[in-house]
């Protein structure tokens, strides 16, 4: 637990990703109006419980009675990031929290067709914790034309950007995404990259009933067939320009299995280890195409524990990058960030944003006609 600095804003952020693991928290100091430096004063994580997972698992695909069902699911959502809240507060019991940002759980993302949707509750939040919230950060940046994804860009240009170097920060959750930091952090480009973690974790789920392959190990121990990892990359969304971006409205199981139906008689295993190839593949070929200069590679989010997943990374940069170039690919603690408080962190400094009435979108990330103020507030 850090001290609390003098004369900063103090703010909460929660994150729930594509994993569906569990509720990440940062309590976070932001001294000045441009967010950085920060002082991340305490952390919290709250895992779901298997019927909230469930739900909102199935709230993923059409099925019957979704109002209803996703209502249910936000209710016991808000509960949780109330814990999350509590749990942080606990750590610090005299701070003077200026607002809580909060991201919801992604059930929908269809940019394309004007409208994302996160399930939250954040009137119930609000209630709980008697906190400001700032919630819904993505539907502004979607109505002005823009992908409302993914927005933590904003966060990484703002704290892990360098005008000497070119680095790119790469998040593996349920899917992964990169933000490319040209040497002096300007122009920063971001987008989704294709599957993360999901495809994998739903994999060994099947087979092994295991929430997720812990360090890659299962993945490590098959070989990749490389053609499964061709159809696999045969997928129109590799090809589209940035902006862009996906979820697993595109990436889910009934994609996995159309895919598999040529190499039904392949190990479980073979095609642990060639999903893996493919995170770790589109990843690098994003950087490759957007970044072949790069000199420094971060990676947050749950993908930077699975050591197999860091280094198969590294293998495939150095086959995507020009001869000879070889970055460091390390986890964002060498930024001073743990890469599970990343996204967390990014939506305190967005409720910051919102509450000093400062845009949170980096168009040229998401495509955006402009700068927008992202969010809408609940108050205590």
């Amino acid at each position: 637990m850090n001290p609390m600095p003098p004369a900063a804003s103090l703010y909460i952020g929660l994150m729930s990703g594509t994993s569906l693991d569990g509720v990440d928290g940062a309590l976070a100091a932001f001294p000045g109006a441009d967010g950085r430096p920060v002082t991340m004063l305490a952390t919290a994580y709250i895992p779901f419980d298997e019927d909230l997972r469930a739900a909102l698992m199935g709230l993923q695909h059409n099925g019957p009675d979704e109002i209803h069902r996703e209502a249910l699911a936000a209710v016991q959502l808000a509960v949780h990031y109330a814990e999350c809240v509590a749990a942080l507060r606990r750590q610090h019991p005299d701070a003077q929290i200026a607002a809580v940002g909060v991201h919801g759980q992604t059930i929908r993302h269809r940019p394309e067709l004007g409208y994302t949707r996160q399930t939250n509750n954040p009137a119930l939040l609000a209630e709980l914790t008697r906190l400001d919230v700032v919630a819904d950060f993505r539907s502004r940046d979607v109505a002005a034309g823009g992908q409302g994804a993914p927005l933590a860009c904003g966060f990484h240009h703002a704290m892990f950007g360098d005008a000497r170097q070119t680095r790119a920060v790469v998040n593996i959750g349920g899917i992964g995404n990169i933000t490319v930091l040209p040497a002096g952090a300007a122009h920063t480009i971001g987008f989704d990259t294709g599957p993360g973690n999901a495809l994998m974790d739903a994999w060994i789920g099947r087979h092994l009933h295991k929430p997720y392959d812990e360090n890659g190990a299962w993945a490590a121990a098959g070989t990749i067939r490389p053609a499964l990892l061709s159809a696999l990359k045969d997928e129109a969304y590799f090809r589209l320009p940035a902006p862009k971006s996906t979820g697993r409205d595109l990436f889910h199981m009934d994609w996995l299995d159309r895919k598999l139906a040529p190499f039904a008689d392949l190990p479980a295993i073979d095609v642990q280890a060639t999903l893996a190839a493919l995170t770790a593949d589109s990843i690098a070929q994003a950087i490759a195409a957007y970044a072949p200069e790069v000199a420094d590679v971060y990676v947050c989010g749950g993908g930077a524990y699975n050591a197999h997943l860091m280094r198969r990374l590294e293998h495939s940069l150095r086959s995507a990058l020009p001869s000879g170039q070889a970055p460091a690919v390390q986890s964002t603690t060498a930024l001073g960030v743990a890469p599970n408080q990343v996204e967390a962190l990014a939506f305190a400094w967005l409720a910051q944003r919102f509450t000093q009435r400062l845009p949170g979108n980096l168009p040229t990330v998401t495509g955006a006609t402009g700068s927008r103020v992202l969010g809408a507030l609940y108050p205590a």
